[in-house]
Parts: structure tokens; sequence; C-alpha cells
């Protein structure tokens, strides 16, 4: 059973197939305050951390034709939801929602960006600082992806080494030349770990970026296995999260 009920679902016009085609584009998204998702389960679970403004579902209050004409997928779902951005303060207490702060320096593709969130959700972290030329967190490619972690995941943007500076909390970074994580994070288990941190993960080509770099407090390398054998480069950077995140919390 549909769960809206409480949501005008006036009948779709051409000005509004317009604006919704147009939050497509981060510039009409920023002008409207508005973004857009697909899908019934997930604009549901956004709704549950944003104000859905027009909902539109197939058979409704528009045709099939008029689904397709406002989707941003190859395959509509036949729902659409249009929702109003969170807007939050740049003085914002950024640990307050979490112990362990996510921070993404230059992600690039939408997909990373959205199962990051994601991942971030299952495992607890509630805040994601990212560089301002870190990939929209509204954008419809990382929207689909979260499956409405966005609802419950706070995303910032902001100059990271401005913020870096000014904490006081340990500062891990994923670097090629870091101390292998499994031998870092038990050394200092029980110890020197501690629950609170910022986790620092960099661009897809290019790691973390130099201005970052010199905040690291604590480098660390996901090691490959075996140790010695050939294998690829690096990790896709959205695996790589799990993976560390995964880590501290069996840790702490």
């Amino acid at each position: 059973m549909w769960r809206f009920l409480s949501v005008s679902m006036e009948r779709v016009s051409k000005t509004q197939i317009k604006l919704v085609k147009s939050l497509q584009q981060k510039k009409y998204r920023d002008e409207a305050g508005l973004f857009v998702a697909e899908g019934e389960k997930c604009v549901e679970e956004l709704r549950k951390g944003f104000e859905l403004v027009h909902l539109y579902r197939e058979g409704e209050n528009a045709t099939r034709t008029e689904i397709e004409q406002m989707s941003g997928l190859r395959t509509p779902q036949g729902v659409i939801g249009v929702f109003k951005k969170s807007e939050y303060s740049e003085k914002s207490d950024y640990s307050e929602n979490s112990d362990l702060l996510l921070v993404l320096d230059g992600i690039q593709d939408p997909g990373n960006l959205g199962t990051i969130i994601r991942t971030c959700d299952w495992f607890g972290v509630r805040t994601i600082l990212c560089s301002p030329d870190t990939a929209d967190c509204y954008n419809p490619k990382v929207v689909q992806a979260t499956m409405g972690a966005l609802a419950r995941v706070h995303v910032h943007y902001l100059d990271l080494p401005s913020f870096l500076k000014s904490t006081t909390l340990p500062v891990y970074g994923t670097l090629l030349d870091g101390r292998d994580m499994y031998e870092a994070l038990k050394s200092e288990g029980g110890k020197d770990l501690k629950k609170e941190g910022i986790i620092i993960m960099g661009n897809e080509g290019n790691g973390i970026s130099q201005a970052v770099r010199p905040f690291i407090t604590r480098p660390l390398r996901i090691p490959s296995y075996p140790k010695d054998a050939e294998t690829s480069e690096s990790l896709n950077v959205a695996i790589a999260t799990a993976i560390v995140l995964a880590e501290f919390r069996r840790q702490v």
C-alpha cells in the first residue's frame, strides 16, 4: 500500500516535467534547493530525513510517457519524488552525530560516493565531510546508489585543510606507503586506538591530495594477499572504505 497519503499528488504538468528533468544538473538543483529520487523504496526511505515536495506515480498522477520524460534511469521505476535539500550550518559540530568522521578528498564518481554513503549508514558513521571537488551528494546517481541512506548520513562540503588544522582527533589516512592497517590497529587496540577519529579516503586516481596529506597523523595501508604477490595497483575507493570501516568497528 502506498504510504504517502499526506503528500499532494497533483496531476503532473509540462512545467513540472521540465523542473524534474532540470534537477539532473547541479546548477538547477542548487538554484531550486531540490533534488530527485526514483523508486518506491528509495523515496520512502528519503522521506524519513527530507521534506517531500512533489510525488509522481505512474497510473495515478502521471502516465508512463511522463514518468519516462522525468526519469534519469534507463528503466524508470514508476515513482519519482522531489525533495528539499538539507541546509547545514558551516559552524556545525561535525562530531556530534558520530564517533567516526569520514573525510572524502576529491571523490569524483557518483556511484562510488553513493556506495560510500550507504556503507557509512551500515557501519554507523553519521557524518561525511567532503572537499568541494567531491561529487554532489544530490546527484541522482548518488541518490539512487545510497538506497535511502542519505536520510541518515549527513554530508557536508567544506575546506578540508582548514577543518583538519583545527581538529584534535587522530587523523587516519589510506596511503600506499602507510602502515599495514591490521597490524597498526591491532597494536593500538585497547591502548592508543580511540573510539573517536577521522578517516580520510582519497581520489580514485590520485589518492589523498598534497594539501590534505600533512594532516594525517596515522597513515594506513590495506595490505594485499599474499604479501608479495602481483596484484592490482589499488582498490576501488568504495570497497577500500568498506574494508577500513569494518576493521575500525571490529577493533573498537
